[in-house]
This record gives structure tokens, C-alpha cells and sequence, in this order.
């Protein structure tokens, strides 16, 4: 799982996304494929359930190549028809510049009756440049999962209005801190306490908010049939 050292600017999105994977652990069974794998965070948890875990990435990654199988998501994938019982990519779709390619592929490794799980950003900044080509509405990602022959798509709003806000203070202001060694430290002792707060009030407030159209990302869930 990610660190959610309550210290940080961010550990609202880690704790979100650890929370997610938390809850559907138990449904990452089998042979477990990661596309996208980066540093490989959640593999020790899910190797609680599944039998085997392989991790996909490409040799331009960002991240050091952790890696079992290096290949580019945007291509067909050096892997066999229906060998995976679970496929798993989480912030990797806005990286690919061919996002129907890579689902297209995952439900072609899927076994029959198998599960995708998804998790891409809608209101976030620009990262890991020049790779970050698309944001993802509730309805573009499951149109997009439908066209490749998804059955049972869930998808759901990761944060609210409040929470989505308060990450992108918190990481804008993180970004503007300048000056000398000893400035930057002072001004992020001062902000520390306030990233700390928002990121505990900010959760409570989105209960009064309702709705997808605000958030963070979406985290999806699908079915081959």
C-alpha cells in the first residue's frame, strides 16, 4: 500500500486509493496482472489472495522498471488469450495515448466471467510530462470499457467537491515553495498544519456534496462476461 504518512502534502489521494484496493482485495484473485505497475505498491497485499502477481511497465517509465514483463501499453501485449483472473491499472489509462488499445488487451487476457479494476483521474494536474494525454469522465471511462466488452461497469466518484479542492491547493501550494534552504523549510512548517487539516475536514464536508461531476478520479469496476 502507499504511505500515508499524515505529514504529507497528499495522503488524503494515497489513503483513497489504499482504501479501494483494501476493499476489493478479496475479489484480486488467481493470476493477477498489473498493467502500468510502476513501483509495484499493492503487490504484497494482493498476493494475500491471489496465486501469482506479474507486473507490466514500459522501459520509459518514470519510476524505477520493477517490472516482470516489459511491454508498451499502447500495443498488443505479449501475453496469451484469456490467462488472467484479475487485471488491475491504476492512474495509468491518461498516460497511454492509445487507452482503447489497452483495454481492448486487457479483456482479451480476462478469463471468461473475470474482473478489471481501474482507477483514473478526472480533476487532477499534469504530471510525469510529456506522457499525460487525457482526463476521464464517469461516462467517458465506461464508454470506453463498454467498447471493449465490459459487462457490470461500476464506477465511482474517489473523492467529493471538498477533497478534489483541497488536494489541488495542497499540491499547487507544495509546487510554489521557493527560496533558500531555510525558507522553504519554514514555509513548509507553516503549511504543514493546514495540509493536515483540510485533508481531515475535507472528506467530512464531501458528505453534504453529492455527486460524480466533482472529484478526483473514478475507480471502475468490470466483468468479461
Amino acid at each position: 500500500m502507499h504511505d500515508e504518512n499524515r505529514a504529507q502534502f497528499n495522503w488524503l489521494i494515497k489513503k483513497v486509493n489504499n482504501d479501494f484496493v483494501k476493499k476489493n482485495l478479496h475479489l484480486m484473485q488467481g493470476e493477477v496482472y498489473d498493467l502500468g505497475c510502476g513501483i509495484r505498491p499493492y503487490e504484497e497485499d494482493i498476493l494475500k489472495y491471489a496465486n501469482n502477481y506479474f507486473g507490466l511497465d514500459w522501459f520509459n517509465t518514470q519510476h524505477s522498471l520493477c517490472a516482470d514483463i516489459v511491454a508498451d501499453l499502447n500495443s498488443p501485449l505479449p501475453l496469451k488469450n484469456a490467462i488472467a483472473d484479475t487485471v488491475i491499472s491504476f492512474q495509468v489509462l491518461e498516460h497511454l495515448y492509445e487507452p482503447q488499445v489497452m483495454l481492448n488487451e486487457s479483456f482479451r487476457i480476462l478469463k471468461p466471467g473475470k474482473r478489471i479494476f481501474v482507477a483514473v483521474p478526472f480533476n487532477w494536474w499534469v504530471h510525469e510530462a510529456p506522457y499525460d494525454f487525457f482526463r476521464y469522465t464517469c461516462y467517458g471511462i465506461k464508454y470506453l470499457l463498454k467498447k471493449a466488452g465490459f459487462i457490470d461497469i461500476n464506477v465511482h466518484a474517489v473523492t467529493g467537491f471538498w477533497s478534489m479542492w483541497c488536494l489541488k491547493f495542497n499540491y499547487q501550494s507544495a509546487r510554489l515553495i521557493r527560496g533558500t534552504t531555510l525558507l522553504r523549510w519554514l514555509i513548509r512548517v507553516m503549511l504543514t498544519p493546514i495540509w493536515f487539516l483540510d485533508q481531515i475536514i475535507a472528506p467530512v464536508l464531501d458528505k453534504f456534496w453529492q455527486g460524480k461531476e466533482e472529484t478526483a478520479g473514478y475507480f471502475v469496476k468490470a466483468r468479461k462476461p
